[in-house]
Formats: structure tokens, C-alpha cells, sequence
């Protein structure tokens, strides 16, 4: 009699590994870029609030709270500012979503 031997085989790990960080890129970029969480720099001139051991506060016209370090200016001068907010705070990706949802409700 013939004796017929079975073997199994193991399912190929590495490419379902690839194949889902694949996926996982391709859905992150498609995902969060248009939602505009990608920072970008700003600059701006601020009012100086306040003067403390780090540097001058102040607060951005987006509402940010900034400190310009190795600052010499008084409380009420303007000084110029660069730091990284959120680019849809930027760019009124929520203004315009805002202006679509008035135009629809009554």
C-alpha cells in the first residue's frame, strides 16, 4: 500500500505584514492630510503680555500662547513670533465647512 504523507503549510506572514503596513500608510495619508493636521510655520508680530525668565509671552491672533525666547522688549511692545500650529487652523478648512453646514441647515 502507498502511504501518501500531508504536509501543511504555514500562511506567509511577512507579506500579510507588508501588505498591512501598506494599507496603513496609504489610509494614514488619505486620512489625516485632509484634515490638515500636518503643522506649518507661522510668523507674526505679537503683543508682549508678559516678560518672564523664558522670554516674552504673548498670544497669536489664532489664540496660541507664544514665547519669544532671548527677548528684551516690555509688557505692550510688538515683537515678531514664529511657531507651529495645526495648517487647518490656517488654511479655514473649518470656516468653510462651517459656511456649507449654515447654507444647509433652515
Amino acid at each position: 500500500m502507498l502511504e501518501q504523507k500531508t504536509t501543511q503549510k504555514k500562511p506567509p506572514v511577512i507579506p500579510v505584514i507588508a501588505l498591512m503596513a501598506g494599507g496603513l500608510a496609504v489610509m494614514l495619508i488619505l486620512l489625516l492630510t485632509p484634515w490638515n493636521f500636518v503643522p506649518v510655520e507661522v510668523t507674526e508680530a505679537i503683543t508682549v503680555l508678559e516678560v518672564t525668565e523664558y522670554g516674552c509671552v504673548g498670544e497669536s491672533m489664532y489664540g496660541v500662547s507664544v514665547v519669544v525666547s532671548e527677548c528684551s522688549a516690555k509688557v505692550g511692545d510688538v515683537v515678531s513670533a514664529s511657531f507651529y500650529i495645526p495648517a487647518m487652523e490656517v488654511n479655514g478648512f473649518y470656516d468653510k465647512v462651517q459656511e456649507r453646514v449654515m447654507a444647509v441647515q433652515p
